[in-house]
């Protein structure tokens, strides 16, 4: 089975740890597969356990927050899991990235 686009994203959004954040673009970059705007339709997309709250603008903004239940659940989320947000913006954006491309690697592969 070929996985579709949006099960590579979901994959990939999975892996990111508690705690920690990634952006669209940095997942697009990973996949290979298009730009950080597919990554966020797919994640528009999602399925229960994808934790897409996790994901967030190239400058650490929840411009997805919109897309959940209500707009503060995204920072509510992140806030439980010890991030902290100040005006809808992750502090200590840089230290928090989680890079797929650093922590998965090339060897990577769709776990289906």
């Amino acid at each position: 089975m070929i996985p579709t686009y949006h099960q590579l994203v979901y994959a990939v959004t999975r892996q990111v740890p508690k705690g920690r954040v990634t952006t669209y673009g940095a997942i697009a970059d990973f996949l290979g597969l298009g730009a950080s705007r597919m990554v966020g339709w797919a994640l528009n997309n999602r399925v229960d356990d994808v934790p897409a709250h996790r994901v967030v603008n190239r400058k650490g903004e929840l411009s997805g927050r919109h897309k959940f239940a209500t707009p503060t659940l995204m920072a509510e989320l992140l806030e439980y899991e010890g991030v902290k947000i100040e005006n809808d913006q992750v502090v200590e954006f840089e230290r928090l990235f989680w890079s797929p491309a650093a922590e998965l690697g090339d060897d990577w592969e769709f776990p289906g």
